[in-house]
C-alpha cells in the first residue's frame, strides 16, 4: 500500500463528533491518520471513534483551558505525541441586533469560539513543540472576513481567529510549526442548520443561505474538510498565517 499524507500522524480535532470536525476527522483517518475526538458530547465523540482505524475519543470543553490542557495530556498519555490539530469547535450562538445583545449569549459565544480557539492554541501549540514540530488549522469563518447582520459576537470571535492565526504563525514559524485557518461560507451542518431554524423567518433564511455566494448552493463539510487537510499536510509545507476562504466567491463581491 502507498503511502498517505497522514500515515503515522496523530490528529486532534475539536468539536469532531460531528459537522466540519467530523467530516475533517473521517478524511484525516482515510488518509492513514490516529485520530483524537475532542468533544464535549462524548457520547457521540466514543460512538464515532468508534467507527474509525484508529481513534481516541476525550471529552474536552474548549472554553475551560484546564479541560483542554488535560484533553491534550490524554492524548499525548494514549498515543505518545501530537502532530497536527483542527482547532475546530465552535457554535452560533443567538441572532439578535447589537444593541439587544443578550449579555450572557455575548460571553458565551465569546468564551467558546475566541477564548476556545486560544485555549487550543496555547496548549496545542506546547504538545506540537514537544513532538517537534507540526501544523494547526483554525476554523474561522467568512463572518470574519466581512460583516454581516445580528451576530456580532461571532463576528467579533471570528475575525479574532484570522488575527491568532497570524499571530501564531509569526511567532512558531521556526519551531516548525505551522499555523493556518479556514474560512468556510454556510455549509449545511447541524450548526447551520440550527442557525436557520432558529432565525426570525426559518423560510427566508434558508433561502437566503442557499443564495449567498456568487457559486450556487453550499460547499459540503467534505468540502471543507479536503481544504483543512491540504493545509495541515506537507503539501502546504510553505503556508502559514493564511486564511483559505471556502466560499464560492462570497468574499470576492
Amino acid at each position: 500500500m502507498s503511502a498517505q499524507r497522514f500515515d503515522d500522524k496523530v490528529v486532534f480535532v475539536t468539536g469532531g463528533a460531528s459537522g466540519l470536525g467530523a467530516a475533517a476527522a473521517g478524511k484525516f483517518a482515510a488518509e492513514g491518520a490516529k485520530v483524537v475526538i475532542a468533544d464535549l458530547n462524548i457520547d457521540g465523540a466514543t460512538a464515532f471513534a468508534a467507527t474509525l482505524p484508529d481513534g481516541f475519543a476525550v471529552k474536552v470543553d474548549v472554553s475551560d483551558p484546564a479541560s483542554v490542557e488535560a484533553g491534550f495530556a490524554s492524548a499525548i498519555e494514549h498515543y505518545g505525541h501530537v502532530d497536527v490539530i483542527f482547532n475546530n469547535a465552535g457554535i452560533d450562538g443567538k441572532q439578535q441586533k447589537l444593541h439587544e445583545m443578550d449579555l450572557a449569549n455575548w460571553e458565551k459565544v465569546r468564551n467558546i469560539n475566541g477564548d476556545g480557539v486560544f485555549f487550543v492554541l496555547k496548549y496545542g501549540i506546547a504538545a506540537l513543540l514537544a513532538s517537534g514540530g507540526g501544523s494547526i488549522v483554525n476554523t474561522s469563518s467568512t463572518a470574519g472576513l466581512t460583516a454581516q447582520d445580528n451576530i456580532s459576537p461571532y463576528t467579533f470571535a471570528k475575525a479574532g481567529i484570522v488575527g491568532l492565526t497570524r499571530s501564531a504563525a509569526v511567532e512558531y514559524a521556526k519551531s516548525n510549526i505551522r499555523v493556518n485557518a479556514v474560512a468556510p461560507t454556510v455549509v449545511l451542518t447541524p450548526l447551520v442548520q440550527n442557525f436557520i431554524d432558529t432565525a426570525p423567518d426559518p423560510k427566508a433564511m434558508a433561502e437566503r443561505m442557499a443564495n449567498f455566494n456568487p457559486i450556487p448552493g453550499m460547499p459540503t463539510a467534505d468540502d471543507v474538510a479536503n481544504a483543512v487537510l491540504f493545509l495541515a499536510s506537507s503539501d502546504a509545507a510553505w503556508i502559514t498565517g493564511h486564511t483559505l476562504p471556502i466560499d464560492g466567491g462570497y468574499v470576492a463581491v
